[in-house]
């Protein structure tokens, strides 16, 4: 059934979709969109393939949404969106123009909104334009954090996997006489710095807590609280992290745009002092944005054997007769240079998973409708221009900061019943424990149902999502 659209006497509201919002290939050999289809529609609106200037005459009370997937260059996006053709627009690693113009609203399918530059919302930190710039964070938090710890199973621990399997299938190898020429190491006790406390920083920390690593994480004072309730380490400054690190992560973002300079305020942030202060032959892994690490401090670590590996995923892009371009661009020369040494992804370590990309356009389309329907905001990135009022952000459960709300939601039925009996057996005990006095024997039974009740608790807080810091 259709819903009105409410936002405002300009005829029918027209969103494109410029990515894919599907990345699981259909029996036609190309990204599945139908689920996100099927949920615009569900929710009242119209799906369009192709552009709105061939659809002819529109609904005047729908909303219609049209998918050009296929837009990537410039001259594209600026072609397809001239004379404020679209109302809105729902990107994930497609770059948006400075000059191509929005009346309402952009979402960015992801956290980084460094992509959406237009000028409709004040370009990347949304700051100073007449419409809206929002995100879906949290989306893609687990994917990328995964992304971390595979890239460091990768090199730590270094077991040469592929060569040990061919010499078993060659009959060169005899356990008994042969495994003492491949040692290794595990990733246990090992030192990882996260820098910053984000969505994903956070996830790659508590991912490297169950490998039991050291953890210690720079953040702002702010968060200091959390990160110490939650067993790591806060460091006030990033070379404290760093400093004796066997790996380091970088998720702090770029920063709002100095316009004066040029330049994110994050750019170049993970730099000499940052790499000198790793233990020697560090592994740096950064998922986040290219330009945060200072490339000509990377190849002297490099050099050195500071660093003995690095993993980068950042944006590259082609341009027919001028080359590559975009933040990956320049570790180009770093990689040619450290052969087996680099590993550069094309911003894939998050945005090429399926499910998380489905997630986070039905979140995205969900958005922008609230905006064009009802002028509530969620998720804002930068200022709240006039016309618009802020509606409750949309999380992921166990995904970010729990929130007065989320308590009131989740702790309530059998849910508030269940956490009730495994806490009221843990403190019976340890009021048992406290009354007995130390050094007197644990009843065995009561030991069992302890760790079960403390056991049953973990997982009833994991399971809800209730851990993490209180917005």
């Amino acid at each position: 059934m259709a819903e009105e659209n409410t936002a405002g006497a300009q005829g029918p509201c027209r969103v494109l979709i410029c990515d894919f919002v599907g990345l699981k290939l259909d029996e036609n050999g190309v990204p599945d969109c139908r689920e996100v289809r099927k949920h615009i529609e569900d929710k009242g609106g119209v799906f369009h393939t192709g552009s709105a200037a061939d659809a002819g005459e529109l609904d005047p009370d729908r909303v219609h949404f049209f998918y050009l997937p296929h837009l990537s260059t410039e001259l594209e996006l600026l072609e397809e969106t001239a004379g404020q053709r679209y109302d809105g627009v729902i990107a994930a690693a497609t770059v948006i123009p400075k000059q191509s113009p929005f009346r309402l609203a952009g979402v960015r399918i992801g956290a980084g909104t460094g992509n959406m530059q237009s000028a409709s919302w004040g370009g990347g930190d949304g700051r100073g334009g007449n419409a809206v710039l929002m995100n879906t964070p949290g989306i893609n938090s687990r994917a990328t954090a995964q992304m971390v710890m595979r890239t460091l199973l990768k090199v730590r621990p270094d077991l040469p996997l592929d060569a040990l399997h061919k010499l078993v299938m060659d009959g060169a190898f005899d356990t008994g006489k042969d495994l003492w020429r491949f040692p290794t190491e595990k990733l246990e006790g090992k030192r990882l710095a996260v820098i910053g406390y984000g969505n994903i920083g956070r996830e790659v920390a508590r991912l490297a807590k169950a490998f039991l690593m050291e953890v210690r994480i720079f953040a702002r004072p702010r968060h200091r609280e959390w990160i110490e309730a939650e067993g790591f380490e806060f460091c006030e400054t990033p070379q404290e992290a760093a400093a004796g690190a066997d790996a380091l992560s970088v998720h702090i973002g770029l920063g709002p745009l100095d316009m004066g300079k040029g330049a994110y305020a994050n750019a170049g942030f993970v730099d000499e002092a940052i790499l000198t202060a790793a233990a020697d032959g560090a592994v740096l892994v950064n998922f986040d944005r290219g330009e945060v690490v200072e490339i000509a401090a990377l190849e002297r670590a490099m050099a050195s054997g500071k660093v003995a590996f690095a993993a980068i995923d950042a944006d590259i892009f082609l341009a027919e007769g001028k080359g590559a371009s975009g933040p990956l661009a320049p570790y180009l020369p770093v990689a040619e240079r450290y052969p087996g040494r680099v590993l550069l992804l094309p911003h894939a370590a998050a945005d090429t998973d399926h499910p998380s990309r489905v997630a986070g356009a039905k979140q995205a389309v969900d958005q922008i409708l609230d905006v064009i329907r009802e002028r509530k905001v969620s998720n804002l990135k930068g200022d709240l221009p006039a016309g618009f009022s802020l509606g409750r952000d949309r999380a992921i459960n166990g995904i970010g900061a729990v929130t007065a709300d989320d308590l009131s939601n989740r702790l309530a039925g059998e849910n508030l019943s269940r956490l009730l009996s495994a806490a009221d057996g843990m403190a019976t005990f340890l009021q048992e424990r406290q009354q007995a006095g130390n050094g007197l024997p644990v009843d065995p039974a009561a030991a069992r149902r302890f760790m079960a009740d403390a056991n049953r608790l973990a997982a009833l807080l994991d399971e809800l999502g209730l851990h993490g810091p209180l917005n």
